[in-house]
């Protein structure tokens, strides 16, 4: 058996002795303001009620891990479990080997402090990055607008009604509701038809198998709807049915999933993707590499967008942004409360070689944002979008811009630590090179 000597940690000693104090995620938990999270979010919890709830910090900190490390919920809950510096990232003092809570907390959690409470942990990114409160974080900005997509499938019409019928199926067999008929083999057979509609021979099969299953769907929420009379845990569901029932091709306002009907149809122009099925996502960045602001919209116009986008800043900052720069895709809003928005175009008359070259200059530089939102959308979690509802879409675009916040501020930390290494590296190798060099002159210039 091997005994721990005296110089070595053991494994339940104090995390702060155990780890490494240079390593990026340990200096960005001394970095956070802990406190801060601390006062707004404890009245939420009751005092004299009910079991303890679980720490602040912790809580705060794993909503934080998810998104940096770009985990699920309850991946996460396994590693922090395995993982001595999230331990410590989240106010731990020892190793603990257990599980720090079940992964449906943290959906509990998020909801408890709402879309507030998210915003006040992006604005400790922001602050944690503005470290020396440099004018030119606010003095030009870039914005820009993306598409977050929604954790659902492709939808189709043939889609929409199969999940229909399963799910009134599963509905009457849930709460024991009479049924004249449950299609078991007429629908076996529409299932088997709808198979491979893409090949000539078996189109016109396909759809009339189509019709057919929509005819069905219709007859099962009509008997849902009688039997069901005043169920109020179902009363949204049958809408949603018959909307989706009723709907066309030229139809207005169209519901795309039934667990997520607020989910829009947007297209951005992209070669590979021309429809995205989410909300829009508006993005401004500052000339550092900072995210000032992240605000979650549904489908409007991307002139639309500024003015709520800009008033977010200046609400989490204190700051106004002097000049904000966009593409093409803002023309129409050239100012916004004295606020000018740049946006390319052709060169006035009037400018000169000088104001030419800076626009020019600006607009290449505004394409920086482009590769951050897809850093936020393949690192950290925007890509798509796993919480639920119109909330859920808020949550998780201001969670990807707090983690991308944060990780550029452990890169900042990182970089700071090499050059200072370097700095008493070079200290002591020209301090060893002054002591060879006095040595030399004493031996050899000595009378």
């Amino acid at each position: 058996m091997i005994k721990n000597t005296n110089n070595s940690p053991s494994l339940f000693s104090n995390l702060s002795d155990m780890l490494n104090q240079s390593h990026p995620l340990y200096r960005l938990a001394n970095k956070i303001d802990w406190g801060k999270f601390e006062t707004a979010f404890q009245p939420l919890y009751c005092q004299d009620n009910g079991r303890p709830g679980k720490p602040i910090r912790l809580m705060c900190g794993l909503l934080i891990l998810k998104h940096l490390r770009n985990l699920s919920d309850e991946s996460l809950v396994e590693q922090w479990s395995e993982n001595a510096y999230y331990q410590y990232f989240c106010g731990m003092q020892e190793f603990t080997p257990s599980v720090p809570c079940a992964s449906s907390e943290l959906v509990h959690f998020r909801k408890r402090i709402g879309e507030e409470g998210i915003e006040l942990i992006f604005q400790e990114s922001i602050r944690v990055n503005n470290g020396d409160d440099e004018d030119r974080h606010h003095d030009t900005a870039f914005i820009d607008s993306t598409v977050q997509e929604k954790n659902i499938t492709y939808p189709t019409d043939a889609k929409l009604h199969k999940k229909i019928v399963k799910k009134v199926l599963g509905i009457v067999k849930k709460l024991g509701l009479p049924l004249r008929q449950s299609y078991t083999f007429v629908l076996k057979e529409i299932y088997r038809d709808q198979r491979f509609r893409n090949h000539p021979r078996n189109r016109k099969k396909a759809l009339r198998a189509d019709r057919r299953l929509r005819t069905i769907a219709g007859r099962l929420v009509r008997e849902l709807r009688r039997n069901l009379k005043e169920n109020h845990d179902y009363d949204k569901l049958p809408e949603i049915f018959e909307t989706i029932l009723s709907q066309r091709c030229s139809s207005r306002k169209k519901v795309y999933s039934i667990h997520e009907p607020e989910v829009q149809c947007i297209s951005k122009g992209k070669e590979h993707k021309k429809y995205e099925f989410g909300n829009k996502v508006s993005i401004i960045r500052s000339v550092t590499g900072i995210i000032l602001g992240a605000m979650s919209f549904r489908n409007e116009y991307d002139g639309h967008t500024v003015e709520s986008s800009l008033k977010q800043v200046e609400r989490l900052t204190g700051r106004k942004i002097k000049l904000p720069a966009g593409d093409r895709g803002y023309r129409g809003r050239k100012e916004i409360n004295g606020t000018k928005i740049m946006i390319p175009g052709v060169p006035g008359k009037s400018d000169s070689r000088y104001q030419k070259l800076r626009k020019h200059k600006l607009f290449c530089k505004r394409a920086g944002i482009e590769p951050t939102i897809g850093h936020l959308k393949s690192d950290y979690r925007l890509g798509r979008n796993f919480y639920k509802g119109v909330a859920g879409d808020a949550v998780n675009v201001l969670l990807a811009a707090a983690a991308y916040n944060f990780k550029r501020a452990m890169k900042a930390l990182w970089c700071m630590l090499q050059k200072i290494r370097e700095m008493l590296c070079l200290n002591n190798i020209s301090q060893k090179m002054g002591f060879l060099r006095d040595g030399y002159l004493e031996k050899y210039l000595s009378p």
